[in-house]
């Protein structure tokens, strides 16, 4: 299964279009970006949520302050690496590092774009069966799609690799 359907074509016209005119002016002119698109949408058969395993993933640049590296959250061609933190993290260790959405709410309250004191709970409750360990996080802007395709994804997947997962959950920001 194909990640991204016509990836070559989408690659050409980002180079020719987006791409050239950032690396020209050095502006994002998202009128000419092309979205990358796929006509059929990947799936896998249902799972039964309090018999399963989840991963938490967010796109929303968190890290744990003090300890890891924040993110290149003003590089205008995007982070493509990854931060892991315990799922148990306390959400007041957690720093968000990401110039493309307003913080203002997850300031507030974390888990608008992490939940997991939530998740945690519905555990506890039976509803889901138990969490991944560790919460997969980057930066989510991401402009070019090889990039997340090539670099991204098998990072992620190597990440989990290890252990019996049965389903994600991606909470973009």
């Amino acid at each position: 299964m194909e990640i991204v359907e016509n990836l070559t074509q989408w690659s050409d016209e980002f180079e020719k279009n987006w791409l050239k005119h950032y690396q020209e002016t050095g502006e994002t002119l998202w009128k000419i970006y092309n979205r990358a698109r796929n006509e059929t949408a990947p799936g896998l058969p249902g799972i039964d949520l309090s018999q399963s395993r989840l991963l938490f993933i967010s796109t929303a640049g968190g890290y744990v302050a003090g300890e890891q590296q924040p993110f290149a959250a003003a590089d205008l061609l995007g982070d493509y690496t990854v931060r892991t933190f315990p799922v148990d993290t306390p959400l007041a260790q957690l720093a968000y590092a990401h110039d493309h959405y307003d913080h203002t709410a997850v300031t507030t309250d974390p888990q608008v774009l992490l939940p997991l004191n939530h998740l945690q709970e519905m555990v506890a409750a039976g509803e889901i069966g138990s969490l991944y360990p560790e919460v997969i996080s980057f930066h989510g802007y991401q402009p070019d799609v090889r990039r997340i395709v090539n670099e991204l994804i098998p990072t992620v997947l190597g990440m989990v690799d290890k252990g019996k997962i049965d389903g994600a959950l991606l909470v973009p920001a």
